[in-house]
């Protein structure tokens, strides 16, 4: 949207069952950049169809002289664990 809010689905060919590809559903904001600068963004991802997980992803797009986009990004994905105890091993 205008303001920088964007929806949509992320496919990934990555499962912690193997198999075909799955798409899910992301949301995410882009922060709109000054002067000279490249946008930020943000945005989450739910794993609802094959996994109970939640990814979080940050980085910045790229453009260079060609018009090629590119997308550097950081992410932390956390699955549900059953207790406290085993919250250690939930955030990768």
């Amino acid at each position: 949207s205008d303001n920088g809010d964007f929806r949509g689905k992320y496919l990934t060919r990555v499962t912690l069952t193997g198999g075909c590809a799955h798409a899910s559903p992301l949301i995410g904001a882009q922060q709109q950049p000054g002067e000279g600068g490249w946008p930020t963004f943000a945005f989450t991802v739910r794993w609802d169809k094959f996994s109970n997980a939640t990814t979080a992803f940050v980085g910045q797009c790229f453009v260079d002289k060609g018009g090629k986009e590119t997308l550097t990004t950081t992410w932390l994905l956390r699955e549900a664990v059953e207790s406290l105890e085993e919250d250690w091993k939930a955030t990768r």
